[in-house]
């Protein structure tokens, strides 16, 4: 059974699983016109192979370590550090430990001016 989405200004809680991540699975947050968030968990040893967004994306580690790969190359994301994408690029990500993620992205791409 799908979980409901969030609706327009519900307070969602993204604070660190803790105890309860290794058994909490991916989630979508909110699914609107041009935007989708997500929790993505990926417990150590997962990865989510290489891909790409038609729109923007960002991706917020919100706890543990996730080898995140790009066109800038290795890196490592640990709690707190954020990263941008632009439309289309290709990456990928491998949990090093056990973790959770906030990925929001743009369903749309932006139209050329």
């Amino acid at each position: 059974m799908a979980l409901p989405h969030a609706q327009s200004g519900q307070i969602v809680s993204m604070r660190p699983l803790g105890d309860r991540l290794p058994e909490t699975v991916t989630t979508a947050i909110l699914k609107a016109g041009q935007l989708e968030v997500m929790r993505v968990v990926l417990p150590v040893g997962k990865s989510m192979k290489e891909h790409q967004t038609p729109g923007e994306a960002t991706v917020l580690c919100i706890e543990g370590m996730v080898e995140f790969v790009s066109e800038q190359g290795v890196q490592q994301l640990q709690p707190g550090d954020f990263v941008h994408l632009a439309p289309r690029a290709l990456h990928s990500l491998k949990a090093v430990e056990d973790a959770s993620l906030l990925v929001t992205l743009c369903l749309k791409p932006a139209k050329a001016a």
